[in-house]
């Protein structure tokens, strides 16, 4: 009885061994190939998690601050370019615009004065010059009373010598010559006046004409002013600058916003495109045009066609806030990550138009292959 025991105990044993080494074999064979294949793989393919989808992200900004007066979209609503999107209160900049255009009138009125006087000078100009020429003939005509009083005088002087004629009579001679020679002195100096008045008149037209360059300069001032007013007014209504999909809505009517500060966001989903940060030690063999297959975690199962678009200039550390300096204090080798855009290549895949911004994605780089 005893010696069947043993004999059944031998059995098992035998039996036993044999089940660890198919078991070890296959293990062994199965991590070898394993290996083997992801080797392989990674011969051919660079991979990464690191990636999400990317979208063009407009800012809705107003460009003057201002309440509002009424907001006309909502979370999530689609918008074409040029809708409009929200209102601010434009009464302060229909004053200034009619302030601006009261301003520009006033500026057209002083120029139509500035005309007048100028014609006005020019007019004095001709009249002074009308006036020189006037008394030019008038000394002519003296010149030559002078010349026949001075004349008659001779003659009398001579007869008065001879007792030809009375005391009287030369005396009558000389007054007449003396009255000659005062009025053609009178009328020099009236010439004298006149023609400094003729350059006192010429420079005042000349003053008043740059007058008018002044004026013109105000108007053209003015109108600018009117053009900035008018584009003031138009800045109180904040339309989309692009067709997209409104983010959402943190502003509500009657709230108060400044300036250059963002309200919400308009995201354009017409045009998406992947950003895989890969290692530094995976894109030696990266290079523009290759396949790629992108896996998005919102829809498991499908793959999207798409290719390498472009590389990013500098690593995503260099784009931080405060940027590592590897030259001051304890240096810490890491390994950094460089932005490689993939951009979707199957234009009749319609899932490409369901992908949002921010879902993050697999991306599979086919080495030997380019698009």
């Amino acid at each position: 009885m005893s010696a069947n025991n043993e004999h059944t105990k031998q059995g098992v044993k035998k039996k036993r061994s044999y089940t660890f080494p198919v078991i070890l074999a296959i293990l062994v064979v199965g991590g070898g190939w394993y290996g083997i294949s992801k080797y392989i793989h990674a011969q051919h393919h660079e991979e990464t998690d690191d990636a999400q989808v990317e979208a063009n992200i407009s800012p809705v900004i107003p460009r003057i601050s201002g309440y509002v007066t009424e907001v006309r979209v909502k979370d999530n609503q689609m918008v074409k370019k040029g809708d409009t999107l929200l209102i601010l209160d434009d009464r302060d900049m229909k004053l200034k615009l009619e302030q601006a255009e009261a301003a520009l009138l006033t500026s057209r009125s002083n120029l139509e004065v500035v005309r007048a006087n100028a014609g006005a000078a020019h007019a004095n100009i001709a009249t002074t010059e009308a006036s020189v020429s006037t008394i030019d003939a008038q000394i002519e005509t003296a010149k030559v009373n002078v010349w026949r009083a001075s004349e008659d005088f001779k003659r009398f002087e001579n007869l008065i010598k001879d007792h030809s004629i009375t005391q009287q009579q030369f005396e009558q001679a000389l007054a007449a010559m003396q009255t000659a020679e005062k009025q053609l002195q009178v009328l020099q100096q009236q010439k004298g006046q006149a023609s400094r008045q003729v350059t006192a008149v010429s420079s005042q037209s000349n003053a008043t004409a740059s007058q008018i360059g002044v004026a013109s300069a105000a108007i053209r001032e003015k109108e600018v002013a009117v053009d900035d007013a008018k584009l003031n007014l138009s800045y109180t209504v904040v339309t989309a600058s692009s067709d997209g999909k409104i983010s959402k809505v943190n502003v509500r009517a009657g709230q108060f916003v400044n300036a250059g500060a963002a309200l919400f966001s308009i995201v354009q989903g017409d045009d998406v495109w992947v950003v895989a940060n890969f290692k530094e030690t995976q894109v030696g063999r990266i290079r523009e045009g290759q396949k790629v297959i992108v896996a998005v975690d919102a829809f498991p199962g499908h793959e999207f066609e798409a290719r390498v678009g472009s590389f990013s200039p500098a690593t995503g550390a260099r784009f931080a806030l405060l940027p590592p300096d590897n030259a001051s204090g304890n240096f810490v080798k890491v390994v950094q990550r460089l932005p490689v855009r993939i951009e979707f290549t199957n234009n009749n895949d319609s899932l490409v138009n369901l992908l949002k911004a921010g879902l993050n994605v697999d991306v599979d780089i086919h080495l030997d292959t380019f698009n």
